[in-house]
């Protein structure tokens, strides 16, 4: 079956073996496809091949960040396909060949994924970095990059013979380039020198556009000078016709002008993003995560057994209340064991396996508060002092570039020293999908801590779940429509109380000690029948629905195929 549906996203995760992604961005995109090759959507995603990856992260002996290249060898992993097409970027052609990757659904169905390359013979050694680095370089960097999965990606995939695209799925704003070349291939089948009003609405009629940013700030901007010079002339007058010729380019408002549906990725992002680009129509689908890749062996192994058919259909994991608590837990057990092996190979540290364990990991950046909890160490150590102990493990990287993340990683390092031998603190180097996988299993609570309405969704919070962890989260993103409280985890303050002023964290802090002196680890230690009764709900209430199978079902509704 020809692909009816091409998803675009500057990142895809994959596998960890091909480090093509940073976050979560990249791996929603993974999970997308997975549900889609799954569930026999006649897809076909582009990105680019990011050859030097994201990059290796080390930690030195103070808990300082520093990066290596993560080089992989791309000809192992995917197929070169023949093809060659061009983009022009700065009146010079740059050419483009395309590698394959397919992936398989459980029924059968394959979804191929296209990475674009700029590193051939035929372009000048500057071009040929062009895919080398996910979000590397300066602003021109950027936008050639942009220019190349837009334009670029729009074209390998009418070289490659996928010609019957009749939806283009932007993952972001990243994308929004693709918008102009379905003009300019619009005219010249039309004949016309000047695009008319009508011309536009054909093309909106064959765009969606997802945003995943709730700030101004986090959506690309470029100088219009920039991209008069970078993008190829026959466009300009095309941008124009879309975004008007003002002193920048926002690529979220060249998405937003030429895309028929428009969604944020949950209900209260779906409102942020009404808000912020007011006249345009912004509807909401939650995201979710692929729970055959994400739910551990012993997990899979459960389901198989309580919940037959729970791979082709997701939504049969609410009869996960009637597996036995106990079973639960040992499979629980298995992977918190598997866990504190990992801890003690990176640390040197032997772990308990009956201590309160608390995970947190994510990108390192400043909004998400991974110190948080350390807010008030004397605090903490007060709580922790009338039960066994506590067990916090980290994983995270910071952007080269950002600085302030580098320094909240350090923090962490840092607050070893300040805590007595009832807090123990680990930060695993190096955060991949193969780390996520065991640590979002294994650790026994899932902590969260944005500063709202700063987190679009989040779903690391979802896989934890499905893996029967509950979260402990402030109330943004997902966790507003997922948390029940004492059934599914909990929440950090109450919807309203949190608002971004001086004395937020502090607050927060007090909230997030609250919680854990007077539920959390009374819970856990003093009353583990109900923490195992919290488990199997988490795993039927919330796993049955944040999942990327329900999500698909949204846009092939609301977006694919109206």
């Amino acid at each position: 079956m020809d692909p009816l549906v091409a998803y675009f996203s500057m990142e895809i995760g994959i596998s960890p073996d091909i480090p093509t992604y940073s976050g979560g961005l990249g791996i929603l995109a993974g999970d997308t496809i997975r549900s889609a090759a799954d569930m026999k959507i006649p897809m076909v995603a582009v990105t680019l091949v990011h050859r030097k990856g994201y990059f290796y992260q080390k930690l030195d002996e103070n808990g300082w960040q520093s990066e290596e290249p993560f080089f992989w060898k791309v000809e192992q992993h995917l197929k070169e396909m023949e093809p060659r097409v061009s983009v022009e970027i700065e009146n010079r052609e740059v050419y483009l060949r395309a590698w394959s990757y397919e992936v398989t659904g459980v029924t059968g169905h394959k979804v191929p994924i296209i990475f674009l390359d700029s590193d051939v013979p035929e372009n000048t050694e500057a071009d040929r970095t062009f895919t080398h680095y996910l979000y590397g370089g300066d602003a021109r960097y950027r936008l050639c990059q942009e220019i190349i999965l837009g334009i670029g990606g729009v074209r390998m995939l009418g070289a490659l013979g996928f010609n019957a695209v009749k939806r283009f799925h932007m993952n972001e704003g990243h994308a929004g380039f693709l918008t102009l070349e379905l003009l300019r291939e619009y005219s010249d089948e039309e004949g016309k020198l000047k695009l008319a009003a009508e011309d536009i609405e054909a093309v909106k009629e064959k765009c969606v556009f997802t945003t995943h940013t709730p700030i101004p700030a986090g959506h690309d901007q470029f100088p219009i000078d920039l991209v008069h010079r970078t993008l190829g002339r026959s466009y300009i007058g095309n941008l124009e016709s879309l975004c008007g010729n003002g002193n920048s380019l926002n690529m979220t408002y060249l998405a937003l002008n030429a895309s028929h549906y428009v969604n944020g990725v949950a209900k209260k992002h779906g409102e942020i993003s009404r808000q912020m680009f007011t006249g345009y129509e912004v509807d909401a689908i939650t995201n979710g995560v692929h729970i055959n890749t994400w739910a551990s062996r012993p997990f899979q192994d459960l389901f198989d057994r309580f919940v037959p058919g729970w791979r082709e259909d997701n939504h049969c994991l609410r009869y996960a209340l009637s597996i036995p608590r106990d079973e639960i837990w040992r499979a629980h057990e298995e992977r918190k064991a598997e866990l504190l092996d990992l801890v003690k190979d990176q640390t040197g540290e032997a772990w308990d396996q009956d201590w309160l364990t608390l995970g947190f990991a994510r990108r390192a950046t400043a909004y998400k508060r991974a110190d948080l909890l350390f807010h008030n160490v004397d605090r903490l150590r007060e709580i922790v002092s009338k039960f066994k102990g506590l067990q916090l493990v980290f994983a995270g990287k910071a952007h080269p570039h950002d600085h302030p993340g580098k320094e909240l990683i350090q923090k962490i390092h840092q607050a070893k020293g300040a805590l007595d031998h009832t807090i123990r603190i680990c930060y695993l180097r190096n955060y991949d999908m193969a780390l996520a996988k065991v640590l979002i299993s294994g650790v026994d609570v899932w902590l969260n801590t944005p500063i709202p309405p700063l987190e679009a969704s989040g779903t690391s919070g979802m896989k934890a779940a499905l893996n029967g962890v509950p979260s402990l989260s402030i109330l943004d993103g997902w966790w507003i429509e997922g948390c029940i409280e004492g059934v599914t985890g909990w929440a950090i303050g109450e919807m309203g109380q949190q608002n971004q002023s001086s004395h937020q964290n502090e607050q927060d802090a007090e909230f997030l000690y609250d919680k854990l002196q007077s539920i959390v680890m009374p819970l856990y230690y003093r009353k583990k029948k109900r923490f195992k009764e919290m488990m199997a709900h988490t795993i039927a209430l919330n796993a049955s629905f944040f999942n990327t199978h329900r999500m698909m079902q949204e846009y092939v509704v609301k977006a694919y195929f109206l």
